[in-house]
């Protein structure tokens, strides 16, 4: 029994060198290549590390049953061993469950997180874009969806829940082709460059507007957002662990943390001071200007910060007015949200984007308008 117990730790031994090569893959300078790296795990990552974990725990059981069970061991050492053994078992089991356990946040920080972009973030046409792949289809108007994370869809499961896509739906796919161009992190200046350059000649542009389309104009004029860096309020080993492993990951996503943040001064100073709103506002002219060269009709799409209605509504009205003046059909949301419950406009306690019934109220607005028009 001796032999097989050694044979096991040595085994072990052997598993501890494929743990750091596994886990801490850039203490050796090494990379793995493959969509999504080196900010996430992919499946088969995943599974390499299941694998792992699987053999630790035969090795445990191995040395426990040899060690004590067959043994009839008793005293002090033993007992402690029964209880521990069962609980380091019991974690690394969870361990496994929460690495295929996906659930949307904010941005892609969590382990959970990075799992969901994995498994939802589709189709992905050629381009690059949460979208379908572009058809030349005779006779059906073209619409082009520009925008940030809300137009593309995060938190949203299936791109059928999005408001592009179910306009789409509403107009009647064999009149109109809606392709979506959003993209997260995306601001006014990124969106003129993608509807210059996409391959399709809009008959209608729907722009979808978020309070912080601004941000990058206010940087350049010297504005700054002072916010809490994720983890932030880990140090030592307790970082290292809830970084790099999925149940600690998890655990640590779900309980509050301090996010101290000067977004809100931020927006509102930049929607308030001349030079930083006219910077945004000539931004915004070059995509009123490609509507123009296009002769497409464009509509605007305002989505308020969700539980500051009117604080948005006061922020963005320059916007609104300037966009109203050229032509633009402005679409505003705030009474119908006003309507909704508070858990019914997000997608999740974890993630603050647009919930599939918002999405559903955006295209049913959207859909009202251009038929109207």
């Amino acid at each position: 029994m001796a032999s097989k117990i050694l044979t096991s730790l040595i085994r072990i031994l052997f598993l501890g060198v494929l743990f750091v090569f596994i886990f801490y893959p850039d203490r050796f300078h090494v990379t793995f290549q493959y969509p999504g790296a080196p900010q996430s795990d992919n499946v088969y990552i995943r599974l390499t590390k299941t694998f792992f974990w699987l053999l630790i725990v035969i090795e445990i059981l191995r040395i426990f049953y040899y060690g004590l069970v067959k043994t009839k061991a008793r005293g002090l050492m033993a007992n402690v061993a029964t209880i521990a053994v069962p609980l380091i078992i019991t974690l690394i089991f969870l361990e496994n469950i929460f690495m295929y356990i996906p659930q949307s946040h904010e941005g892609v920080l969590s382990k959970a997180s990075q799992i969901w972009w994995e498994k939802y973030w589709a189709p992905v046409n050629k381009l690059g874009y949460r979208d379908k792949e572009i058809t030349r289809q005779t006779g059906a108007k073209q619409v082009l969806v520009v925008g940030d994370s809300f137009a593309a869809g995060h938190g949203l499961e299936n791109v059928s829940d999005r408001f592009s896509d179910k306009l789409e739906e509403k107009l009647g796919k064999s009149q109109y082709t809606v392709y979506n161009l959003g993209v997260s992190g995306a601001d006014t200046r990124d969106e003129v460059k993608r509807l210059e350059t996409f391959p399709v000649k809009p008959d209608v542009i729907v722009l979808q507007y978020f309070p912080n389309d601004i941000e990058k104009a206010g940087r350049e004029k010297g504005l700054s957002v002072s916010a809490a860096a994720p983890y932030g309020d880990l140090k030592g080993p307790m970082a290292t662990l809830v970084k790099r492993f999925y149940l600690p990951n998890f655990i640590y996503w779900q309980l509050p943390h301090t996010a101290f943040s000067t977004f809100e001064k931020f927006v509102q100073t930049a929607y308030t001071d001349t030079t930083v709103l006219n910077a945004h506002l000539r931004d915004l002219s070059k995509m009123v200007a490609y509507k123009d060269s296009t002769g497409a009709k464009m509509y605007a799409v305002f989505i308020p910060f969700l539980f500051q209605l009117d604080k948005s509504a006061s922020y963005t009205k320059p916007v609104e007015d300037y966009l109203r003046a050229h032509g633009v059909t402005v679409v505003t949301l705030n009474e119908d949200i006003a309507k909704l419950p508070d858990k019914d406009r997000v997608v999740g306690k974890n993630d603050g984007h647009a919930s599939a019934v918002l999405n559903g109220l955006i295209a049913d607005r959207l859909f009202d308008s251009i038929k109207k028009n």
